[in-house]
């Protein structure tokens, strides 16, 4: 695997990472600065903010599948461009409506829904798109690059609208947003795509049966699906509760609480940054196993602040929650990349992204535990939900690859 991480990246996979970038540090900033400017400049509550940030998810489920068929039938370049296009023009209506003073709640959330949509059409085709731009060997490390720059713009993305609106106001945070869609709009229409065989026109069901078949019945991605929903599950059931948690049992304030949540990102950077590394020396499938049994650990260190409250032992959780999974990330999108044929390759990203679907669940769960039983409860349970999604992908074949599998073909 030593070449796999030696080989230097084309400068059109560069325009690709380039372009990610600045699409993803938009869709931190617009979504960092929706909820305030929703609280401090619309007078929302807590219900209000609650619907807002529905409407800021509900796309990533309603859409993450037709996203996928487009991407398989059309130019992923060009849908990845409309994509931010639509973005950066519902970023760009919000500035609008906030020069006129015509911006109300149901609007930004309207515009805010649209923007999203762009960013589901993105996150689904660039998985998609980066196959043909490298080698298969240059797959872990474009993957790493890509998800790098991910969690940048998670870490810093959210700062930097909050510090936006703070300062200046709502109208600049919207239109750094929308400047940076621009900029990633202008590098995806100068990428070079190859070109690929023509798709047969069938019914959109019968295509989305395909692509589901394919993931569920396979030896390889069934596992790693269902492990990454129990992760979601878990994850979500601590995020539910933690907060106050984090004050009322950790005696945190609320700076406090930002800086243990802010290790979460720092352990992604660290992840990201370390991946190729980890990669080269160990064996395929052992990186696999290793986010899942990191994400087994971290729950457990989490559990043992309901013992020894201490916010160190919070924010050491929240960091190996952040490094081992983005390893996890990088290593299974590069194993769905290569098993994955060409033409299915937007179907089976989007049905990757519908196991997003179970962090609403993880909410709710911490919801109904943690009102019922209490906070320290969600933290056991939690470890139970991380035992089981290790176990799930321990007991696969996944874990079994001695290097990363070979490309598949149509």
């Amino acid at each position: 695997m030593s070449s796999a991480n030696t080989e230097s990246l084309p400068a059109t996979f560069n325009r690709l990472a380039w372009s990610n970038l600045a699409a993803q540090s938009a869709e931190q900033v617009a979504l960092a600065a929706a909820p305030i400017v929703a609280v401090l400049l619309l007078g929302a509550g807590e219900g209000e903010t609650g619907a807002l940030q529905t409407a800021l998810t509900l796309p990533f489920v309603l859409f993450a599948i037709p996203a996928g068929l487009l991407a398989d039938r059309l130019s992923r370049r060009w849908l990845m461009a409309g994509a931010e296009a639509l973005r950066a023009a519902s970023l760009l209506a919000i500035l609008a409506a906030l020069w006129f003073g015509v911006l109300g709640l149901p609007l930004l959330a309207v515009l805010g829904f649209i923007a999203v949509c762009g960013t589901v059409v993105y996150s689904v085709a660039a998985p998609a798109l980066v196959p043909s731009l490298v080698s298969p060997a240059a797959l872990p490390a474009a993957n790493a690059r890509i998800e790098l720059a991910r969690t940048v713009a998670f870490a810093g993305g959210p700062a930097l609208g909050g510090l936006l609106v703070g300062w200046i106001g709502a109208a600049p945070a919207f239109g750094c947003a929308a400047s940076l869609s621009i900029v990633a709009v202008v590098l995806l229409a100068g990428l070079f795509e190859p070109a690929r065989a023509p798709v047969p026109r069938r019914h959109p069901l019968h295509d989305i049966r395909e692509g589901a078949a394919f993931v569920f019945r396979h030896d390889l991605l069934r596992p790693v699906f269902v492990t990454q929903f129990i992760f979601n599950t878990a994850f979500f059931l601590i995020l539910a509760v933690f907060v106050p948690y984090a004050v009322h049992r950790l005696g945190l304030s609320a700076s406090g609480v930002g800086v243990v949540l802010g290790m979460y990102g720092a352990g992604m950077i660290a992840g990201a940054l370390l991946a190729t590394r980890v990669m080269r020396r160990l064996p395929f499938g052992s990186v696999i196993g290793l986010g899942p049994v990191t994400g087994v650990v971290a729950s457990g260190v989490m559990a043992l602040t309901a013992v020894f409250p201490t916010p160190i032992l919070a924010g050491l959780s929240f960091f190996l929650l952040g490094a081992g999974p983005i390893i996890w990330v990088i290593s299974t999108t590069t194993l769905r990349q290569s098993v994955t044929p060409p033409r299915l390759l937007g179907r089976v990203s989007a049905i990757n992204i519908m196991a997003y679907g179970a962090r609403p669940l993880g909410a709710a769960l911490g919801a109904a535990v943690g009102g019922t039983f209490g906070a320290e409860a969600c933290l056991y349970l939690a470890v139970a939900g991380f035992a089981a999604q290790a176990l799930v992908i321990l007991m696969s074949q996944a874990v079994a690859l001695s290097q990363q599998p070979e490309m598949a073909g149509d």
